[in-house]
């Protein structure tokens, strides 16, 4: 930077800085003298109120677009004006005054003929513009919901450094007692010195909360600047951590930001809208955006680009920890060229003691910026890996529940399970340590580039060594990934393996199969322990030779400068700074294979991603769901072909053989199929109990209500109607009882009760039962119909399809649907179907057939089991109760 002078202050030099001609500023070697080359050293006068003015001001203007942009796009709450808001306002009102009031001074000195330089006008001017600025920013953050701003208190920061230097030039000129003083500007920079001060320490402060904040909120959003910096706002919690074990209720409320409903819901809507983009660009025709990763079937399925989706939705995030990488790396080699000059200070005699300190202070604040600069980058890294798997997840668990049931086949339970742990796993860990795909080129190079300014051409012995390492890198790599795709195919498997063991454990523990499962599942761990094994080598192979890798750079580049020329010598200067370099190579060395690694393992798995977010999924649109007043299905061609209107509020029962469709109409209505023609009309929400009931891990209470409001009054008439009176009685804690994996302590009957509660709790419009009463025995089943399901139920406004095979209940049902083979056969009341002599008529006729043959078997074992007893030996009582409890069931 080019210092300087008006020829009044060279003339007049340390003694008359203040004074200032119109002449014009020139360059004067006097200016570096001033500055350096002296005992006192003091900045130009034209310096100051220029440079050191305007820094802050250029500051906050080239913050300003991109932090407006921001607060605009990240709205956290509105904070009522607070003291302490009050406090900061007025404080920049005061300075924007004072700024102003030193530019009406150099208009009333120019009125008086008293002419000074330019910068005596735009300065204040500038000044002033950004104080108003700065002002404005103040009650925007206000109004956003900032309540400390981290722009702000730097910038305050910055402001009262360089007016630090302005002020320490005015006391020495103040002292002097030769210098001419302008008094006026004198106490105007004292007081603007004093606000500047007054204002950073205000600024050390955070705001009080936002209106209708969380109830707990992490401490990281309302701490101050400097404490987040320093994460000292996470102490409180690792004190208590160890004073005892930490409990949920200690946790803070999770931040908006890391919520899976503000993470997952934008890639999804980016997902689906590339994938539909892509649908239109190839077939002419711009669909309906349909929800998020939904397509129709009946289309070509169409691949979006996951990772251009990824990098688009986490692009900004991994933007920020690019300048935060690249300004750490920047610092790191600012390090050994300070070590250069502060060894040449000790080596120069003659040197002004100042530049020693100066150098050490410096020195000291690059390693301490260095430093937290750093730990931002992780910061940043692992919060948004954090949001990165918490989308995949998102985006694989959405996927997961609409795919077709021929996709399904194709995708195991054990591939999803390890897409969701293992491969959303991978992209968290990659996140980490991405930026060192251009950091460690970047370092490399910039090290080599210093040492070549060090050591010369010698230094070209070390990139040879380097050179020699790339090849065996990439060998290792593409091994890695082929022993990576064995690796989690062998996972796939095992974890398919035990997923159906743990679902098929009580038939295992009754015919001991145990030992042939387990040599199955170990005949399976075998294979992944030889691939982790190969893959274990080889990485300790890589490790071996990148950890060598900057000793033997080191090694070659003294060897050969040595060797080349006598009078090349190995000094202070050059060993120090040299091993200094050598040592910022040895990280980016160290870390690039493992780099390569992982995005080698992140690629498998972005292969694995596509390839199942790639599978066809049901259709959103096959249901209409609008403000209709019945459900229907008009001229509808699944498999089959259906046609029939449900009123509003009616009861309607589907009958039929075994295998007639009638869990296929059901899902259906539930659009779970795929729909070749004719559209599905349903009003408002639907409630569905399957034939097989579901059971959460969680207490029956919370079964119950299933993540809704609670309400008591509902929920004892719900529990009541639907017959689990007597068994909350008779469990250990009542409906607090927790309930084990997949209803494990529970029986049939009592898992279909609480599945059926859950439903009518739910309080839907449509309810769609599949023969939830074949699961229950005939006097609960008749409770729950007449107190849930039947015309005097609970739902008795409510529209319901009841899917049955008790026939004692169709003459209450309004409409009765007879199923034939994929159809519907007979639809009417019960007595329109009997007059009719039908389908209808037929399945009541086999229906009361099958109960008769039960009946005559029934009889002939009891009296079976009745002549036996007279011939039974002491031995075989048990054989007796075999034989007479078919009788008695």
């Amino acid at each position: 930077m080019a210092l300087w002078l008006t020829s009044l202050e060279q003339s007049h030099a340390r003694s008359r800085l203040s004074v200032l001609s119109l002449t014009q500023p020139t360059f004067s070697p006097q200016d570096w003298n001033l500055t350096w080359h002296t005992e006192n050293p003091d900045f130009t006068q034209c310096f100051q109120n220029t440079v050191l003015v305007w820094i802050p001001c250029i500051y906050l203007w080239a913050c300003f677009p991109v932090y407006f942009l921001y607060l605009r796009c990240h709205d956290r709450g509105y904070i009522q004006m607070s003291n302490l808001n009050k406090a900061k306002t007025a404080l920049g009102l005061i300075l924007w005054i004072v700024c102003w009031a030193d530019l009406f001074y150099s208009f009333w000195e120019r009125s008086q003929n008293i002419f000074r330089a330019p910068f005596f006008l735009i300065s204040p001017t500038v000044l002033g513009i950004t104080m108003l600025l700065a002002t404005f920013l103040i009650q925007y953050e206000r109004m956003k919901g900032v309540q400390s701003s981290g722009v702000m208190t730097i910038f305050w920061l910055i402001s009262l450094l360089c007016a630090t230097v302005i002020f320490r030039s005015k006391i020495i000129l103040a002292l002097n007692t030769g210098a001419e003083v302008d008094a006026f500007r004198y106490v105007t920079f004292c007081t603007y010195f004093i606000l500047l001060l007054v204002q950073l320490i205000l600024c050390c402060f955070p705001e009080q909360p936002p209106l209708f904040s969380e109830t707990k909120p992490c401490p990281e959003f309302s701490a101050s600047f400097l404490s987040r910096i320093t994460f000292w706002w996470i102490t409180g919690l690792m004190i208590q951590g160890y004073r005892r074990p930490l409990e949920a209720k200690d946790l803070w409320s999770l931040n908006k930001e890391d919520t899976s409903e503000e993470i997952v819901q934008p890639l999804n809507m980016l997902y689906s809208s590339k994938k539909q983009q892509k649908s239109s660009d190839s077939n002419g025709d711009v669909t309906e955006e349909a929800e998020a990763l939904i397509i129709k079937p009946s289309q070509k399925n169409y691949e979006a680009s996951l990772f251009k989706v990824l990098y688009k939705t986490f692009g900004p995030y991994f933007l920020m920890s690019f300048l935060f990488k690249a300004a750490h790396d920047l610092l790191m080699f600012a390090g050994p060229e300070i070590l250069k000059l502060l060894i040449n200070f000790v080596n120069d005699k003659h040197a002004p003691d100042w530049q020693g300190y100066f150098y050490t202070g410096l020195l000291f604040v690059c390693a301490c910026l260095q430093t937290l600069i750093l730990h931002q980058y992780f910061h940043i890294c692992f919060v948004t890996g954090m949001r990165l798997k918490t989308a995949i997840v998102g985006v694989i668990y959405r996927k997961a529940l609409v795919i077709t049931n021929s996709a399904r086949k194709t995708s195991t339970v054990g591939e999803i399970v390890n897409l969701m742990s293992v491969d959303a796993q991978r992209f968290m860990d990659l996140a980490t340590y991405i930026n060192m795909i251009w950091s460690a080129p970047l370092q490399v190079i910039l090290a080599l580039y210093l040492l070549w300014q060090n050591l010369g051409p010698s230094v070209l012995a070390g990139v040879a060594v380097m050179i020699l390492l790339v090849p065996i890198n990439a060998v290792m790599a593409m091994k890695t990934k082929t022993y990576q795709k064995a690796q989690m195919k062998s996972k796939d498997n095992r974890i398919k393996l035990m997923n159906e063991i743990l679902n098929g454990i009580k038939v295992l523990k009754l015919y001991a199969w145990e030992l042939a499962f387990r040599e199955k599942v170990l005949e399976i761990r075998q294979k992944e322990l030889k691939v982790l094994k190969k893959s274990a080598y080889l990485a300790a192979m890589a490790t071996f030779t990148w950890v060598c890798a900057p000793f033997l750079v080191a090694l070659s580049t003294f060897a050969v400068y040595v060797k080349i020329d006598k009078n090349n010598v190995l000094d202070a200067q050059k060993a120090f700074v040299s091993l200094a370099l050598f040592n910022i190579l040895r990280f980016p060395l160290n870390m690039l294979p493992m780099v390569i690694s992982s995005i080698v393992e992140a690629s498998v798995s972005l292969k694995r991603l596509r390839v199942f977010l790639s599978h066809e999924e049901l259709d959103p649109d096959s249901i209409i769901r609008g403000p209709t007043t019945d459900a229907r299905l008009n001229y509808v061609h699944f498999i089959f072909s259906i046609n029939f209107t449900v009123p509003e509020g009616s009861l309607i029962a589907v009958v039929g053989q075994v295998g007639c469709g009638k869990s296929s109409l059901l899902s259906a209505l539930l659009g779970e199929m795929d729909k070749k023609e004719g559209y599905v009309v349903v009003k408002g929400s639907v409630a569905y109990v399957p034939q097989q009931a579901w059971v959460q891990n969680a207490t029956l209470k919370d079964n119950i209500i299933f993540g809704r409001e609670m309400n008591e009054s509902r929920y004892k008439r719900v529990i009541e109607a639907c017959a689990l009176l007597p068994d909350i009685e008779i469990l250990p804690t009542g409906d607090r009882t927790e309930i084990g994996e997949k209803g494990v302590n529970l029986s049939g009957g009592q898992k279909q009760r609480v599945s059926l509660a859950r439903a009518v709790y739910c309080n839907a419009d449509v309810y769609l039962f599949d023969d939830p009463l074949s699961a229950v025995d005939a006097h609960v089943g008749k409770h729950i119909f007449e107190k849930v399901i039947g015309p005097k139920g609970i739902l008795k406004n409510k529209t319901r399809v009841l899917v049955t095979h008790a026939v004692n209940y169709l003459p209450q049902m309004d409409t009765i649907l007879v199923m034939s083979d994929g159809e519907i056969s007979e639809m009417g009341s019960y007595q329109e179907l009997l007059k009719q002599d039908g389908a209808f008529a037929e399945f009541l006729r086999t229906y009361a057939n099958a109960e008769q043959s039960m009946e005559n078997s029934g009889k002939l074992l009891l009296s079976f089991s009745i002549s036996i007893p007279n011939l039974l030996l002491e031995s075989e009582p048990v054989l007796y109760l075999l034989l007479c409890l078919p009788a008695v069931v």
